[in-house]
């Protein structure tokens, strides 16, 4: 006989626990609650002949109340040692941003966080017959923590770039809202290779490729979009036509409608997509 006293003052988790133990799928398993003076407990009892499959599935069981029920507020604690300094909305903002991560590869993620946990929960319950929960995580679980710390720190990195990003909007915004201009109007030629610009006439437009002309300083970085948005910014047109060839709309589309917002058209069918497309159909053909 095997048996495992569990011991918590949380009544979210024991009555987590309790549910899980009713459904527990293996027999010759018998469960009791009781409480003491320190600790409410609940104790576990194998009958049956197949010990290293009791503790198995008692392990996953734990994981699955680390994961579901005490997890966030790890990762809260976590961003609140390691970066006090930014405040609640930001730590609240940085937290979503780790939900996003761990949901963008949900399985594999959840696959890594669960086969950590249990390989903690087997290796303690094989020698000991009980288990302070509160104890358990606050001391035990540093390779769980380690693991989220990391989904932390990544969260953050993208945090600040996001938060650069829309100073660098802003930035961008206020200099085009202080700024007069003589130009009415330019078409942008948008593929998912390449852009040109027209001025009214459709006639091109030499881009502003010397950097000392710069109308922005940023790390970021469009690649060769960068002569486009800043031949934008010396010309401050009034109205910009983009004209989507391949239908497409990627990071360089959003940032100007961030920043030129009304002054930006979107355009997917009209004279000048169609002349284009028909040249890179031509092209192909070749």
């Amino acid at each position: 006989m095997k048996s495992v006293c569990i011991k918590t003052n949380n009544s979210n988790l024991l009555k987590y626990l309790l549910n899980e133990f009713k459904n527990i799928e293996l027999d010759n398993v018998y469960f009791s609650e009781n409480e003491f003076k320190l600790y409410k407990n609940v104790i576990i009892h194998y009958f049956g002949d197949d010990e290293p499959l009791f503790l198995s599935k008692l392990s996953s069981i734990l994981c699955y109340l680390v994961i579901d029920e005490l997890e966030e507020d790890l990762l809260k604690r976590l961003i609140m040692q390691n970066y006090f300094y930014f405040d609640s909305i930001e730590r609240k903002k940085i937290l979503s941003i780790c939900f996003d991560i761990m949901a963008d590869d949900f399985c594999e993620i959840f696959d890594k966080k669960f086969i950590i946990l249990n390989d903690i929960f087997y290796d303690f319950l094989s020698s000991h017959n009980s288990i302070v929960l509160s104890g358990f995580v606050n001391f035990r679980i540093k390779d769980y923590l380690s693991f989220l710390d990391e989904i932390v720190n990544e969260a953050v990195n993208s945090f600040v770039i996001e938060q650069e990003y829309l100073e660098f909007i802003s930035l961008l915004k206020l200099y085009i809202n202080s700024q007069s201009s003589e130009c009415e109007l330019v078409h942008i030629v948008f593929t998912s290779s390449d852009a040109v610009l027209l001025d009214k006439n459709k006639n091109l437009i030499d881009i502003q490729d010397d950097i000392f002309k710069a109308k922005y300083l940023s790390d970021i970085t469009f690649s060769n979009n960068d002569y486009i948005l800043n031949s934008l910014l010396t010309l401050l047109p009034k109205k910009i036509y983009i004209h989507l060839i391949d239908e497409y709309i990627d990071e360089f589309i959003n940032t100007l409608q961030l920043v030129f917002e009304n002054r930006v058209t979107l355009c997917t069918d009209c004279n000048i997509c169609n002349l284009y497309k028909n040249k890179k159909s031509m092209i192909k053909k070749f």
